[in-house]
């Protein structure tokens, strides 16, 4: 974790919108010009829709386009830049650079061989994938872990590259410009209004726009394309949807949209890669599989969760690197991000954010929180939480939901100061007070030595030096996963005979 939350989003203070008044005011204003406006609002849609079509790069036919090619790209790049922040990237320069080298080969034959094309890995252990506007495409090394072959990563990469080509994800912006357009007040016609910052707010929302299921099917045909002018076997796509159909949730929590969430159902996918694969008239008796190279690219990275980026157990939160600790209750929901560690109660009626606050001292970082006039302290104490210089502060919030009240505290450990903020609404504050104070005043040094050392779990490859069944080689190289889950992440069934010689992932500590 780090500083600032991605999910939950319980935030603690939001001020009145400043604009208020001048809603209301050009809503009044409106009011009094209706007929005027009317008489003109056809004639200015027709006039912003015929400036704003562009010709598609995949189909050849002209379709609407709010957006030109230099906003999308300047939209991926601020979201890429926000990606890298919040959720993290794997540092493996060879890891990075292997799916680099597959993603550009791929790109090169697109439609759009010239945009900024980037593809990097981000250090989430959910298999998944997403592009943003732009040609900036992510897979997760939960994903990696989960392929076995180089053909397989091209296909999921040729995909995101599909959605890219196609511009989904600007044709689903375009749209949503048009529907403030259909307004009656022809906003597009002016420019503060069309500012792409207006339209979505925050870069990372791109991630969760939701692509259309003739969008996904056109991404897996584009997909299916690129590989094949490139050279991957393109039998060995079926197998990603397979494989991420056994996976499931194996992986644990994301932040990160599924990316099977809004694809076809994962049957109709792997007919209708079999049925692409079967009407090739002919093809290249030398297309790649790349099961070594892929392998050998994965060998080594982290499985699962890494517990040196801190972890639950029980009532607390630990983070060996950090050396601190702190109680979140475990049946609270909760989530150890790359920017916080949040939590909410059951009954959704608390909260509690632990954040890295960019000052030098408590005191600082007090004055930065107070400093907001919708936040007021009821009463604040210069104080210590196990030994480390803190100030705890009661307060009292106004936000859009109400009145929250809680406590807080700055707390200098280490070469960093932390805020631990725990809260509730108002009409629960009395009943959930203890708690919250419990959980604020739990912060502390880590010392038990298996918290400290504790490591992630990484994948070895082992080339079998006989003939057996997967049970056989789990049983021969224990793993610290199962026996059906190393069947998942190999593409093997549990009884299936392995020749000698084959390679195969397991999971070691």
């Amino acid at each position: 974790m780090a500083a600032g939350a991605v999910a939950w989003n319980l935030e603690l203070v939001r001020m009145p919108p400043r604009s208020s008044s001048l809603r209301l005011h050009r809503a009044r204003a409106t009011s009094s010009r209706a007929a005027r406006l009317g008489a003109i609002t056809a004639g200015a849609l027709a006039i912003a829709l015929v400036g704003a079509c562009a010709v598609n790069p995949v189909t050849g036919e002209r379709e609407l386009s709010l957006i030109s090619e230099q906003q999308e790209i300047a939209m991926g790049a601020d979201a890429a830049g926000q990606v890298a922040q919040q959720i993290g990237v794997v540092e493996n320069e060879a890891l990075q650079q292997y799916v680099a080298d597959v993603g550009q080969r791929l790109a090169a034959v697109s439609e759009r061989p010239d945009l900024p094309w980037q593809f990097r890995v981000v250090d989430d252990p959910t298999p998944n994938a997403f592009a943003l506007p732009g040609g900036y495409i992510f897979v997760t090394r939960g994903l990696l872990a989960l392929l076995t072959s180089e053909a397989q990563l091209a296909a999921v990469l040729g995909h995101e590259i599909g959605h890219v080509t196609a511009r989904h994800s600007v044709a689903q912006m375009s749209r949503a410009q048009l529907a403030q357009l259909g307004l009656g007040l022809g906003m597009i016609l002016s420019p503060e209004i069309a500012q792409l910052g207006d339209l979505l707010g925050s870069g990372l929302q791109l991630l969760f726009l939701k692509y259309g299921r003739d969008d996904e099917r056109q991404s897996d045909e584009l997909g299916f394309r690129y590989m094949l002018e490139v050279g991957y076997d393109v039998d060995e796509t079926d197998d990603v949807f397979r494989a991420l159909l056994a996976a499931g949730e194996q992986a644990g929590a994301s932040p990160l949209p599924s990316w099977l969430s809004s694809h076809p159902t994962e049957a109709e996918r792997i007919r209708a890669a079999e049925q692409r694969a079967a009407r090739l008239a002919a093809r290249p008796a030398d297309l790649r599989v790349g099961r070594d190279a892929h392998l050998d690219a994965i060998e080594g990275t982290i499985y699962g969760s890494n517990p040196r980026n801190g972890f639950f157990r029980g009532d607390w939160f630990y983070h060996p690197e950090l050396v601190f600790r702190f109680r979140l209750p475990a049946d609270w929901q909760r989530q150890n991000l790359t920017h916080a560690v949040v939590g909410v109660s059951p009954e959704r009626d608390a909260a509690v954010e632990l954040t890295i606050a960019p000052v030098r001292t408590p005191a600082d970082a007090a004055n930065a929180f107070f400093a907001n006039q919708a936040v007021q302290a009821v009463a604040s104490v210069r104080d210590e939480l196990d030994g480390n210089p803190a100030i705890v502060s009661e307060f009292r919030a106004q936000s859009q939901g109400g009145i929250m009240r809680g406590y807080v505290a700055h707390i200098g450990h280490g070469e960093a100061v932390y805020q631990l903020v725990a809260y509730a609404p108002e009409p629960a504050f009395r009943a959930r007070a203890r708690d919250l104070r419990d959980i604020v005043g739990s912060f502390s040094a880590v010392t038990d030595p298996d918290v400290l050392s504790v490591q992630p779990k990484r994948i070895e490859i082992v080339e079998l030096p006989r003939e057996m069944t997967l049970a056989e080689f789990a049983e021969a190289y224990p793993s610290e996963i199962s026996t059906e889950e190393l069947a998942v992440i190999n593409h093997v069934g549990v009884g299936d005979v392995l020749p000698a010689g084959s390679r195969l992932k397991r999971v070691v500590s």
